[in-house]
């Protein structure tokens, strides 16, 4: 499995951006994606996640601003991200959990990772 993400840049403090991140190779259409994220010197963390239904989780620091989303037709998952914040920025990774089933929140629980694509908010 291999993702290609794409999308980021640099916006100003309330804008917004559209990640996507295109899955090919062996990859079927029950498998959990997510999105993380790493700022830098601190770790990586979920930012959201989204079941093969359908059904997605979001971190509390980015709910009612970022949306998840799946096209499993074109094996790509995309985060919306509005009213941008100085905080939200760091490098964003795509991951997808082969397993499906229950929606799940860990870093180890993704087996497959993209490249990262960076996103700056500029105050």
């Amino acid at each position: 499995v291999q993702l290609q993400a794409s999308g980021g840049g640099l916006v100003q403090a309330g804008g917004s951006l559209r990640l996507s991140c295109a899955a090919s190779g062996r990859i079927f259409s029950n498998y959990n994606m997510a999105w993380f994220r790493q700022a830098p010197g601190k770790g990586r963390e979920l930012v959201a996640a989204i079941k093969w239904s359908g059904g997605s989780s979001y971190a509390d620091s980015v709910k009612g601003r970022f949306t998840i989303s799946r096209d499993n037709a074109k094996k790509t998952v995309y985060l919306q991200m509005n009213s941008l914040k100085p905080e939200d920025t760091a490098v964003y990774y795509c991951a997808v959990d082969p397993r499906g089933f229950a929606l799940r929140m860990e870093i180890a629980d993704y087996d497959y990772w993209g490249q990262g694509t960076q996103v700056t908010v500029s105050s």
